[in-house]
């Protein structure tokens, strides 16, 4: 129990992940490290022994500080990519993510926007589909502009 589903096969790894959706005034949380040029989801691994809707609430208040409820799942993404982090140099990944919408408190704001995650120190960031950044998932971008209440599936293979 407590490890990260995080599991070796052949030489790339598959990787377990929840995101949440946090959203204010038009814009979206985010975040982002001080050795990547991009900007990815609240969230992180499950842990082994936990569900997918317990990783988020977790990963969320780690992350912001703040222990917020689920409102629903809205996506549900599989993508190919290669690792970037010195963990996973080169490695092909095969990750699996679900993301949530949450339920933002009235007033919130994370209590802290840095955190440390391993050995790399991490930032939040309000964002909006007009940045002109580079954030994964990439739907984000246009789906978070017109939020639908379905569950909608991405596929992508950046190998």
């Amino acid at each position: 129990m407590g490890k990260d589903m995080t599991v070796p096969c052949g030489d790339g790894l598959i990787n377990l992940r929840v995101g949440a959706i946090i959203l204010k005034d038009g814009k979206f949380l985010m975040v982002g490290s001080d050795r990547d040029d991009y900007l990815y989801s609240v969230g992180g691994r499950i842990q082994f022994g936990e569900t997918s809707e317990e990783a988020v609430v977790r990963e969320v208040e780690e992350e912001t500080g703040v222990r917020m409820e689920i409102n629903r799942l809205g996506f549900v993404s599989e993508v190919y990519f290669y690792g970037d982090a010195p963990s996973n140099l080169g490695k092909t990944i095969y990750e699996v993510s679900f993301y949530y919408y949450m339920k933002v408190p009235e007033g919130f704001e994370p209590v802290s926007s840095d955190f440390m995650e391993g050995e790399s120190e991490e930032h939040l960031r309000w964002v909006s589909a007009e940045d002109e950044i580079r954030m994964f998932p990439t739907f984000f971008r246009t789906e978070l502009s017109h939020p639908e209440h379905v569950v909608k599936y991405f596929m992508r293979d950046d190998r």
